[in-house]
């Protein structure tokens, strides 16, 4: 019955994706896991920006994915006490989404030598 913060990328040793379209380590957590409350978040940034979300310019995006709508409101309230701005990324399935969006923030920061001291925002108008 606690709630488990999945942060983690399903990654191989080249750096690849090793999960996708019909699976993702949110989801592999939550089997392994039983009784957890499994929420996906925490995993498209840097950890070094997990301590320094505030010192943006703009709030960086966090996104929370669960099946528990009461463990993921308590996963998006930390996320704004840390200086994000938590985004609702619906059910815990949605971490099909958000790991491949951390690959794209993994392969900025050292395949293409971007550095880890920037995270992924939303843009309003």
């Amino acid at each position: 019955g606690k709630i488990l913060v999945d942060a983690t990328n399903p990654l191989t040793p080249n750096l690849e994706l090793a999960l996708g379209f019909s699976d993702s380590a949110g989801e592999t957590v939550a089997r392994l896991a039983l009784g957890a409350r499994v929420v996906k978040a925490f995993n498209t940034t840097g950890a070094e920006n997990m301590a320094k979300a505030h010192e943006f310019a703009s709030r960086p995006m966090m996104s929370v994915a669960s099946d528990d709508a009461d463990a993921k409101t308590t996963v998006m309230r930390l996320a704004e006490e840390l200086g994000f701005e938590a985004i609702d990324a619906g059910a815990l399935k949605a971490a099909r989404l958000l790991e491949p969006l951390a690959m794209f923030w993994i392969k900025q920061a050292y395949a293409q030598k971007f550095g880890t001291n920037f995270a992924l925002a939303l843009a309003r108008r």
